[in-house]
């Protein structure tokens, strides 16, 4: 992999591909200004383009099913959600040498708040958990199954062989005390509720706010039906340890959600550390934060 690049496999995209997939399929958008917009995102190349619209094409054959899924779920979310989601207004084919299909969103304004940085810490923790809870509230049937939405056993060896790989190595965290903690959150009983509305993939990147308040929550190519669980990340990864229980109360979650919530914040970070160490300073910083975040609580 190059120094720009994340995943192996990863297709080289830049603003002259993208105006030749739009003059080719979207010619009244073609003469619009394109600019690449800096992201932490790890599945999807960014544009903004001209003032109201984004282009955002898979940089991996992995997220080209997310296309469809959002294609299709995104219109029958927005209306029961406290907040503005992505809206599609363009759905691209592949061309050009691009194999996979695109799509053309609606801008949705805003910031992406950053750990230790949150501004308004009690009034973010309110706006995530009445997303969170009217989320969970859509009817589930026939929705398709959430990326994190089962038990956190399946994830086991992808979390173990992380900590392998970060056990000794420049900059170590204490392995130990994170295969305790990991242990600990495999130990919570299972969810054993009906499956719900989750998004799956609350970070940071995925999150937008404007004067402290959440404005905007993207990219829903996780979202689906399962353990309510994943979706308290934040918790962890975002919001301070100061509002982490009105967070907890305001989702009235019961020990053992919150546990496995802990648990998938620990296992998306310490998978992601080594990984993006080199390629994205910015999601490895996140995962250093929620390891500290997760073993400080465990041993207050």
């Amino acid at each position: 992999m190059s120094a720009s690049t994340m995943h192996a496999g990863e297709r080289p995209i830049d603003a002259a591909l993208v105006r030749r997939l739009l003059a080719a399929q979207f010619p009244r958008w073609a003469g619009l200004p394109i600019e690449r917009f800096a992201s932490s995102g790890t599945v999807n190349a960014l544009f903004r383009l001209g003032d109201d619209l984004a282009v955002r094409l898979p940089r991996i054959a992995g997220g080209a099913g997310d296309v469809e899924r959002e294609h299709h779920w995104l219109p029958r979310l927005a209306p029961a959600l406290p907040v503005p989601i992505p809206a599609v207004l363009g759905r691209g084919a592949p061309g050009d040498g691009f194999p996979w299909p695109w799509t053309v969103h609606r801008w949705l304004d805003g910031e992406n708040p950053r750990e230790g940085r949150v501004a308004r810490p009690g009034a973010l923790a309110a706006d995530l958990a009445e997303f969170i809870v009217a989320l969970r509230r859509i009817e589930p049937a026939d929705g398709p199954p959430a990326y994190r939405g089962g038990p956190l056993r399946e994830v086991d060896e992808e979390t173990r062989t992380a900590i392998g790989l970060l056990r000794g190595s420049a900059g170590a965290i204490d392995t130990d005390a994170a295969t305790a903690a990991w242990e600990e959150a495999l130990a919570a009983p299972g969810w054993d509720g009906p499956p719900v509305w989750v998004h799956s993939d609350l970070m940071p990147g995925n999150l937008l706010v404007a004067d402290g308040r959440l404005s905007a929550v993207i990219d829903f190519g996780t979202a689906g039906v399962g353990d309510p669980a994943c979706d308290l990340i934040p918790a962890w990864n975002l919001l301070p340890a100061s509002v982490r229980k009105d967070f907890r109360a305001a989702l009235g979650v019961d020990d053992a959600t919150w546990a496995r919530g802990r648990g998938w914040a620990l296992s998306m970070a310490l998978i992601q550390l080594p990984y993006y160490r080199e390629t994205n300073p910015a999601m490895a910083a996140n995962a250093r934060h929620v390891i500290d975040q997760v073993l400080c609580q465990r041993n207050a």
